[in-house]
């Protein structure tokens, strides 16, 4: 029996645009909501390669340089650090590579930028369900408790918007 292959990770290049939207679109998916993503290869190639990206991306890809995982991540800021950290939007491997250590690497990639950036922090979300929990245990991350997520989209961001401009004091983009 042959062991897998170890993926290489990577940038992504606008090249690997097409298999990551494929792949954020199975990530839907597998959470259960396939419905609420919308994502474009034109949406993903702008805020990756555009003329002052704001998201970055790493693949893992097989021997034959195919993608089979990525990591979409951003810069985040700590006031009370002073520093930067990076945020991991989505990680996601493709069920055929799972095993070979491709999530691993794509974190440690994140890692290593953190520790050569000056960054200390690496954090990200995950669905209370995914079973990737005991893998993120199994490198050292810790679950965060005393901090609770909250979001404001839709008709309530809209309506806070409003109240921006109404009262004048709309802030400069």
């Amino acid at each position: 029996m042959t062991s897998p292959v170890i993926p290489t990770i990577r940038p992504a290049r606008p090249e690997d645009v097409p298999a990551v939207v494929a792949m954020v679109h199975e990530l839907a998916e597998y959470e259960r909501a396939p419905e609420q993503c919308h994502l474009t290869t034109e949406q993903l190639s702008s805020a990756l390669h555009g003329p002052a990206p704001a998201l970055f991306g790493h693949v893992a890809v097989d021997a034959h340089d195919e993608p089979v995982g990525f990591a979409l991540w951003f810069l985040n800021f700590s006031t009370w650090a002073g520093v930067h950290g990076i945020y991991l939007e989505d990680l996601y491997v493709r069920p055929d590579a799972r095993g070979t250590g491709a999530g691993r690497l794509l974190l440690a990639a994140l890692a290593d930028i953190c520790v050569r950036r000056g960054y200390q922090r690496l954090e990200w979300w995950m669905i209370d369900w995914n079973p990737a929990a005991g893998f993120y245990a199994s490198i050292g991350a810790e679950q965060l408790n005393e901090w609770v997520p909250y979001r404001l989209s839709g008709d309530a961001l809209r309506e806070l918007a409003d109240r921006a401009t109404t009262a004048g004091t709309r802030p400069g983009d």
